[in-house]
């Protein structure tokens, strides 16, 4: 094991995956624009390139290179980016592989972060993954943790479907243990941060440390709440979730998206229609507001979920 930040830990997968396969290719539009960058002087520029300045560009040279054998890793540095380029991300990548009767596979990753609400305003801001989840072919992982980003990072690359990576940038620079050597975290499989009785918490992303710090204050006042990262939200690993409400009887789930643009809204539903029997009382989501992220750092605050809200929210359902 060793301790090193999320981003690090996020290049430590895409590294052992360069290593083992020749395959696996490289590019964003500020990799490799002097000779010293890292990866360019550890593969070479053969897999390891700038791209032009447009996403539709360098999102269709990796869907062609997918299709052609390779395994693309594109770095799109943020997650709105890609909105400029759906027609390869939605009509393009992951529909290849189904119309094709399974000729034709789309190795390829789509890294991006998401959630930089620090100060930025309304742009590069959102919670994407509820737009992504929702597409048939696409699979998404949200890692949580260094090691997550770790192992979700290589398992995208050996996966032969299309893969949005959404990574936090407010847990870019947080330190985590990361096992050494090869290592892979299994798309589809939640993981359990904190075993609880009374309630269960779902979370993903940077609010699953906001999650386990609730799920704490909470403790001191005896209440044992159970707190579910999903880890990948499509798959979702919903019988890890439904497992917990079964023993529990009670539900918050976390989402840093507005209401009507969350994972915890497709949570919802699923539970409703499948755990509603186990549900001693109503499902409660904590979410952002249903506006822009303001510019101001007050608003800001006002409108994302935080520890208290969460620690609210658990408070209604035990009521």
């Amino acid at each position: 094991m060793a301790l090193m930040p999320y981003i690090a830990a996020i290049d430590a997968g895409i590294h052992q995956e360069m290593r083992r396969d020749p395959k696996v290719l490289y590019f964003g539009q500020n990799l490799a624009t002097t000779e010293n960058h890292a990866f360019l002087a550890a593969y070479g520029p053969e897999r390891v390139r700038v791209t032009p300045i447009s996403e539709t560009a360098e999102i269709g040279i990796a869907v062609g290179a997918a299709m052609a054998g390779l395994r693309p890793v594109v770095e799109l540095y943020m997650a709105e980016f890609m909105l400029v380029a759906m027609d390869q991300v939605v009509n393009e990548a992951p529909r290849m592989r189904y119309m094709s009767g399974g000729q034709v596979k789309v190795p390829l990753v789509l890294k991006a972060g998401y959630g930089f609400t620090c100060g930025w305003a309304g742009q590069h801001t959102g919670t994407l993954s509820a737009l992504f989840m929702g597409v048939p072919g696409l699979k998404v992982a949200v890692p949580a943790t260094a090691a997550d980003a770790k192992g979700l990072m290589a398992s995208a690359i050996r996966d032969d479907n299309p893969v949005v990576f959404l990574h936090h940038y407010l847990l870019t620079l947080e330190q985590g243990e990361v096992p050494d050597g090869e290592y892979l975290v299994p798309f589809g499989k939640a993981d359990v941060r904190r075993a609880g009785a009374d309630v269960t918490i779902v979370a993903t992303g940077w609010m699953v440390p906001r999650a386990l710090g609730a799920a704490q204050q909470l403790a001191k006042e005896g209440i044992d709440a159970e707190v579910i990262d999903p880890r990948t939200v499509a798959p979702l690993d919903l019988d890890t979730i439904l497992k917990s409400v079964d023993k529990t009887g009670r539900v918050v789930l976390v989402d840093q998206a507005t209401r009507h643009a969350s994972v915890s809204s497709v949570i919802a539903a699923e539970l409703a229609e499948h755990g509603f029997r186990a549900l001693r009382a109503p499902i409660i989501q904590v979410t952002a507001a249903d506006t822009t992220i303001p510019y101001s750092e007050p608003l800001e605050a006002y409108v994302l979920p935080d520890e208290a809200r969460i620690v609210a929210g658990v408070r209604t359902v035990l009521k």
